[in-house]
């Protein structure tokens, strides 16, 4: 009689149905592993999305290298529209643009629900995931790969356990909270910024038309506060206003009633106004939200580990929330095959230690930029000087590519590691400090003195 003998079953939980679970879900699938994802949340496929607590994501070349290296980055690319640059607002109303990088390069305006239920989507259909919802985790035991589950509609707590168990459930993970917070000598810090945000709504003309560019990510600077805009499929805007909640004449706790809101949006957005006179609805439509970083290490212990939000969450001014969240995958993907036998099993206490080790320095990292950005759009995209050095850094990045690539395309628009970019961000800003110090440096921007000036310091 012949005997068969069954492959056992490689078994794996995702806490969490985001975006970085449900596309995580998609690699582990390529890996043999069965998935289940525990999701706290109602599934949000049932619901109308619309804006409200949640900021347009902007898809760049970290996250579509993530999602093309399963390939499902085609199925994104049906919802995404492209911006190739900024177009800065003036209290007057007039506009200057500046591209983001070079000639068809463009980040993707995507809207956080549109792209979540794609993702849902993707993850039952080619990672073969199974998605519970309603499940809060109200505890978890890292070394044995467990986790407690309670229905939030029927009350009923559940254990489920698996050979590993990956926690990607966001800035405020019940899994960290409940469990990693809990084990000796694991570090956490939360900072929250001065600032929050509020979502509007522009909506589309009547005949369904965009009333801005589409292709172009909308700014309104103001020094301590800014408003954007980023354009959604069916013409109409989401648009998010930036501002400190207290301690400044422009702040949210001074906008409380509908005269203050049509008063602040006619004298310091006037063109926005005129194109959203019904302001108060939207305003009142919306909460108001923070706006936090959350810091942890090590990024797991025993057979748990941290992803995304739940490991690095960071505030959203480089468009690389998502991103970073998507190039975790590609990371621990990389990471776990050079851990994999020829009969295709992992080792995951040695993955898990080199994926923490490799990858922290680059969450650290990509929060100093989202800060740092912050100032940039703020302050810095209508201040002549620094436009005239993004003009010079571009120039000699054309003539020298070798030699220089801007801070913002290295986070954008390459796959450098984040530390990296930043290390590099602050010697390229010592020489541009250096470069703008130059006598005249408004008309000889272009002359062999200034390339030479760069060249030299380069060298040094």
């Amino acid at each position: 009689m012949e005997k068969k003998v069954a492959m056992e079953e490689k078994k794996a939980i995702i806490i969490g149905a985001g975006l970085v679970g449900s596309l995580w879900a998609v690699y582990l699938s390529k890996a043999g592993y069965t998935v289940t994802i525990f999701e706290g949340r109602s599934d949000i496929r049932l619901a109308e999305i619309s804006a409200g607590k949640s900021i347009n994501l902007a898809l760049s070349t970290r996250g579509w290298k993530a999602l093309d290296t399963v390939g499902v980055g085609d199925e994104v690319r049906k919802i995404a529209i492209p911006m190739f640059g900024r177009t800065m607002h003036s209290v007057a109303g007039d506009l200057s643009y500046q591209p983001y990088g070079e000639k068809d390069q463009a980040i993707y305006s995507i809207s956080r629900g549109g792209v979540n239920s794609l993702m849902m989507d993707i993850a039952e259909k080619k990672g073969g995931a199974t998605i519970h919802y309603n499940m809060k985790c109200i505890d978890a035991d890292t070394e044995k790969g467990s986790v407690t589950l309670k229905n939030s509609i029927t009350g009923k707590i559940t254990e489920a356990t698996a050979d590993v168990v990956f926690a990607a459930d966001g800035a405020f993970s019940a899994v960290r909270y409940n469990a990693f917070q809990k084990i000796d000598r694991f570090n956490y810090s939360q900072k929250y910024i001065g600032d929050g945000y509020r979502e509007l709504l522009l909506p589309a003309n009547d005949d369904g038309s965009y009333q801005l560019d589409k292709n172009s990510l909308h700014i309104w600077p103001r020094g301590k506060f800014m408003l954007i805009a980023l354009a959604n499929e069916g013409g109409s805007f989401t648009c998010t206003l930036f501002m400190p909640h207290d301690g400044d004449k422009n702040a949210f706790d001074k906008i409380n009633t509908p005269e203050e809101v049509d008063t602040f949006f006619k004298s310091t957005f006037p063109d926005f106004y005129d194109m959203m006179p019904d302001i108060n609805e939207s305003w009142e439509n919306h909460p108001l939200s923070s706006l936090a970083i959350m810091r942890s290490e090590p990024w797991h212990h025993g057979k748990t580990v941290l992803m995304g939000d739940a490991a690095h969450a960071t505030v959203p001014f480089y468009g690389q929330g998502m991103n970073g969240g998507f190039e975790d995958c590609t990371v621990l993907w990389e990471i776990m095959l050079k851990h994999t036998d020829g009969e295709n099993n992992v080792n995951w206490d040695a993955t898990f230690n080199e994926y923490s080790e490799v990858r922290k320095p680059d969450g650290d990292a990509l929060q100093d930029l989202s800060l740092y950005n912050y100032y940039v759009m703020r302050d810095y995209v209508a201040d002549p000087k620094f436009l005239l050095q993004k003009k010079i850094e571009a120039n000699f990045s054309k003539l020298y590519p070798n030699k220089w690539m801007p801070l913002y395309s290295q986070v954008t628009f390459s796959n450098i590691r984040y530390s990296e970019a930043l290390k590099n961000g602050k010697r390229q800003s010592k020489i541009m400090d250096a470069v703008m110090r130059l006598e005249n440096i408004e008309e000889k921007w272009e002359s062999e003195e200034v390339i030479n000036t760069i060249l030299e310091k380069l060298d040094q």
